[in-house]
């Protein structure tokens, strides 16, 4: 990690973002801490440096020792369900207090629920972004994504399974799963295991990824605010190592 600069687990980034702008893109608080902490060793021994690629119209890139060039886009990755029109979402969400919808979301822009997938089209097809988004057995969820990734690693099928072949090349620098969630400090998502720990139930993908009710809506909020808290003190340690 770069020398003097400080990481708040606690930031806000939609605080520093132009109103109206996603703070994805337009963040420089978000973009500096993405660079920081993900320009670490791979598993090879070789550094995943990321260098920035504004304003070209990239976000950050990697460029390997054999010159591919890497380019990858933020993403905030926790579903919040905040922003869904569709009546029965609204419906589940609704019964929540204020508070806590807004707690979750002010939480959901913090370090923690933020991760890079590579921004680049392949034969403009989805991206990982947008397939995990817009996928209507994913609708989001980063530990169904998650998952998607480890069968990935496994060479196994998947919802994702199409695009995250397309990607392959990205996920053969973090070698095995156990190396693409070391690297990004997903342990908190991952039992001793190996396995992805739900927010909801994903019983093979065959049920919906959205909350059936009140209940499973607070097990999902309360699930995924554990994870972010978590991760959010994962990143602190990190970042308290290399500046100590």
């Amino acid at each position: 990690m770069e020398e003097g600069v400080m990481i708040d687990t606690s930031f806000n980034f939609t605080t520093d973002t132009p109103p109206g702008l996603d703070p994805d893109r337009w963040s420089p608080t978000l973009h500096l801490y993405h660079q920081v902490l993900w320009s670490r060793d791979l598993p090879s021994g070789r550094r995943f440096d990321l260098e920035d690629a504004r304003p070209a119209g990239g976000y950050l890139h990697h460029r390997t020792a054999s010159g591919r060039d890497f380019r990858l886009s933020s993403d905030a990755v926790m579903q919040t369900f905040t922003r869904w029109t569709r009546p029965d979402v609204v419906s589940v969400v609704s019964q929540a207090t204020e508070y806590d919808r807004q707690k979750f979301y002010d939480l959901s822009y913090t370090i923690g629920s933020m991760m890079l997938f590579p921004g680049n089209q392949i034969d403009r097809m989805w991206t990982i972004n947008q397939a995990r988004g817009c996928h209507p057995g994913i609708a989001d969820r980063l530990d169904l994504t998650l998952e998607c990734i480890r069968r990935h690693y496994l060479g196994e099928d998947s919802p994702l399974g199409e695009v995250l072949h397309r990607y392959r090349d990205f996920f053969e620098l973090f070698e095995t799963f156990q190396g693409y969630v070391e690297h990004f400090l997903l342990q908190d998502l991952v039992s001793d295991l190996g396995t992805v720990k739900w927010f909801l139930p994903c019983n093979e993908f065959q049920r919906s990824p959205l909350p059936k009710d009140s209940h499973e809506c607070t097990d999902f909020r309360e699930r995924s605010v554990d994870f972010i808290c978590s991760r959010n003190q994962r990143i602190s340690r990190l970042a308290s190592a290399v500046e100590g």
